[in-house]
């Protein structure tokens, strides 16, 4: 009876929407800034005029990008930083100030649509205390607004699928929020949501399950290709692809809660072109393939919207504008953009769903997982030597004895060049703390490789998948 309900509920909500709701399928990008490479504001403002874009999401609320999409038809959302949101949910004054200054002016010559507080503040390795002040921010946020006559803006944040308790939404009908925020935080911020008629703002992607799971997950269903189905054994919806399962996860436990109508906003989405050999799956075949059929989906008339709410429409943001060089994390972090720094295209891409005539590309080679040794080196072109020297002093640092090979008289210790040495501290300090955390990254001056940096009477400590 309960799942008779939900179904009732999910049934009407989609009536509703095709009824009543005015929102497009529109397309965006997310335009990052962790680079010390990017264009200009400018010259970024062209070119997400190039790629027809119709919104971009901001991390921050910069002032010179701001200014410069003033005069543009393009919606830009922006974001209230997570270090602000405590004091925030305690001070109107405080709110009142943060949008006097960093949201009135540039209002409205800028289309600023969106102020979103905070980003991913649910996800598990956020604290309790900022969990707890998220949603009495969001309301301060929005009376802020109304003072300087600003409402017009929504106010929402944007959640990592992680708020759902599901790693993976098999069957999506069984989609609730996690215990330790169902009733403490969902519950509050779904009534904001209701109450404001804003949107749920959802960070999704499919990549992540698959490539964790790529023997219990086809990659094709992860990519929209088609050839692949699931059922859900409860509310018998059937599904072609990995991301409506996730997009209706959330709808379901949205509903169990007593919200079946608050519209998803996918906040962010997409796939990443390039990865480390411990990475699988991220290449251009993957990352041009998903988005390419993503946009052809989410341009589709009618609206395609998803099994639970076929008809609804739902607002999207590709992330993202670039890649990001600076980005901590595996290399998959620093390459999920449309183009590179330079402006030029990673792959084709027409985000308005028109074009089809896309030329082929060769096929990933990472598509399944390495068996193998993996070590960490310097990467092929860095310059910086400095930087490489500073990485091997932290890498040394750490004690263990990470480095003890490369010291005078010993084993590894010729050829006493620092890239050699380098190549032996990351691959040493890699193996032996990979498995609490620790990547082949030195804020960007490593690569893995399985070639065996290894030479004469010296063995390069490694890491085997």
């Amino acid at each position: 009876m309960k799942m008779a309900a939900l179904l009732f509920a999910l049934v009407f909500s989609s009536f509703l929407s095709i009824s009543n709701a005015k929102l497009s399928s529109s397309l965006g990008v997310c335009y990052g800034q962790l680079g010390n490479n990017l264009p200009s504001p400018a010259k970024s403002v062209e070119l997400l005029k190039s790629l027809k874009v119709s919104q971009v999401k901001l991390y921050d609320p910069n002032p010179k990008i701001l200014t410069a999409l003033a005069g543009t038809k393009i919606h830009v959302l922006t974001m209230v930083p997570n270090e602000i949101i405590s004091n925030i949910s305690k001070n109107q004054s405080l709110s009142d100030e943060w949008v006097r200054v960093n949201i009135l002016p540039f209002y409205p010559k800028t289309r600023i649509t969106a102020l979103l507080v905070g980003n991913e503040i649910l996800s598990p390795w956020q604290t309790n205390k900022t969990w707890v002040d998220l949603v009495p921010a969001m309301r301060k946020v929005r009376q802020s607004l109304k003072k300087y006559k600003l409402q017009k803006i929504k106010v929402g944040t944007p959640l990592a699928i992680d708020a759902v308790d599901q790693a993976i939404p098999y069957p999506p009908s069984n989609g609730t929020f996690r215990s330790d925020i169902a009733i403490s935080v969902m519950k509050p911020m779904l009534q904001f949501l209701n109450r404001t008629k804003s949107f749920f703002f959802l960070d999704a992607y499919t990549y992540f399950p698959w490539s964790a799971n790529p023997d219990k997950i086809g990659l094709d269903y992860a990519l929209f290709e088609g050839n692949i189905t699931y059922t859900d054994p409860v509310s018998g919806l059937l599904y072609t692809n990995l991301l409506d399962q996730i997009l209706d996860s959330v709808v379901f436990a949205m509903t169990k809660m007593g919200y079946p109508n608050i519209p998803i906003f996918l906040a962010e989405t997409g796939w990443p072109s390039n990865g480390d050999v411990d990475q699988i799956g991220g290449n251009i075949k993957n990352a041009a393939t998903y988005n390419r059929n993503f946009i052809k989906r989410a341009t589709a008339v009618p609206t395609y919207g998803t099994p639970a709410r076929p008809g609804w429409a739902i607002p999207t943001l590709i992330f993202a504008l670039y890649n990001e060089n600076t980005k901590p994390g595996p290399s998959t972090e620093r390459n999920w953009g449309l183009l590179y720094p330079t402006g030029k295209p990673v792959y084709e891409v027409d985000l308005t769903g028109k074009r089809y005539d896309y030329p082929v590309l060769p096929e990933g080679k990472n598509n399944v997982p390495y068996k193998g040794k993996v070590w960490c080196v310097v990467a092929t072109g860095v310059t910086n030597m400095t930087e490489v020297g500073n990485a091997v002093t932290y890498a040394c640092g750490q004690g263990n004895g990470t480095c003890d090979a490369i010291q005078p008289g010993k084993a590894c210790y010729q050829p006493n060049s620092l890239v050699a040495h380098a190549n032996y501290a990351f691959s040493s300090y890699w193996s032996q703390r990979r498995s609490i955390g620790a990547t082949c990254y030195f804020n960007g001056v490593a690569v893995q490789t399985t070639k065996d940096p290894g030479y004469r009477s010296c063995k390069f400590p490694s890491v085997t998948l």
